[in-house]
């Protein structure tokens, strides 16, 4: 894992460094504890390729601001691309997908509430014991997120558009 990039630390905190299977790098920089649960910041990669399930949030809104690469999100009817500074807010209930471009992407994710940074602390392996055979723990990941009211709408590559008409379930 050495060999990729190097995420911010937070140097009250550097050991908040999670990798989420071979696909996302997350470093949390603000947790919902530090905040009193007003809002959380995470510095994250996604590889080249990589794509996030088709899901929504029922208890926060998702911020993006990209510093390096390409992202795709597809939210509601909406398709953007996002490249370095460019920022996107996905709000509550919005069913979204995201895929990272050729070169993979750097971005913050700013939830607020609260709710993104605490998904990853539960669920992710530690960076500094994450190895090329890291796998998540999808049983995991999606009970957590349930709890978090992180609704799975569909596999990584769905979008929104692949949805029956009608609010999430």
């Amino acid at each position: 894992m050495s060999n990729l990039f190097s995420l911010s630390v937070n140097p009250d905190h550097p050991d908040r460094q999670y990798a989420l299977g071979q696909e996302l790098r997350v470093s949390i920089l603000t947790s919902a504890g530090e905040t009193d649960g007003r809002h959380d910041v995470v510095d994250s990669f996604m590889v080249a390729g990589a794509a996030t399930p088709l899901h929504a949030h029922t208890r926060y809104e998702e911020r993006l601001w990209v510093s390096s690469g390409l992202l795709t999100v597809w939210a509601g009817a909406e398709k953007v691309a996002l490249r370095s500074g460019d920022f996107y807010t996905i709000p509550l209930n919005v069913p979204h997908a995201i895929a990272a471009g050729p070169e993979g992407a750097r971005a913050l994710n700013i939830s607020s509430p609260a709710g993104f940074a605490e998904v990853v602390a539960r669920t992710a392996t530690p960076l500094h014991l994450a190895t090329e055979a890291t796998e998540l723990d999808l049983e995991l990941f999606n009970a957590v997120a349930a709890e978090m009211g992180d609704l799975i709408l569909g596999p990584p590559g769905a979008t929104p558009a692949d949805l029956a008409p009608g609010p999430p379930a």
